[in-house]
């Protein structure tokens, strides 16, 4: 039996990170339905459902990988965004955070230390800022 699947699923997409977050989405709108009924999220999962099927089973691999790497680049934006936001944030007592005025590039500098002159390390515009 599981021969016959691998033989099946050979040359098919299969399940992937897209694959996954939209079968978690689906979940998520059928727990929805169940507390606010005659709502329309079981309409969205039911459509959400049977995409990721006809995803699962194509055999189109060049626009489904393409599919994946697009979903996979905007979920990078964000985990690093929220990364990023994290670590400034456990580090906020002991440095202040600036943007450069001009390449809008993020500089960390101690705090405490008054009126200082920041120079960016990514395009070299130097400006005052306190810390």
């Amino acid at each position: 039996m599981r021969e016959k699947f691998a033989r099946f699923m050979y040359g098919r997409n299969g399940a992937d990170h897209l694959g996954r977050f939209i079968s978690y989405l689906v979940l998520i709108f059928i727990l929805i339905d169940v507390f606010i009924e005659g709502s329309i999220f079981y309409s969205i999962a039911f459509i959400l459902l049977v995409y990721n099927i006809f995803r699962m089973f194509s055999k189109n691999l060049d626009k489904r990988r393409a599919e994946n790497a697009r979903y996979l680049q905007m979920r990078n934006k964000f985990v690093y965004a929220f990364k990023n936001w994290n670590e400034r944030r456990k580090q906020s007592k002991d440095y202040a955070f600036f943007r450069c005025p001009s390449c809008k590039a993020m500089l960390r500098v101690p705090r405490g230390k008054g009126k200082i002159r920041v120079t960016c390390r990514k395009c070299g515009r130097a400006f005052e800022r306190r810390t």
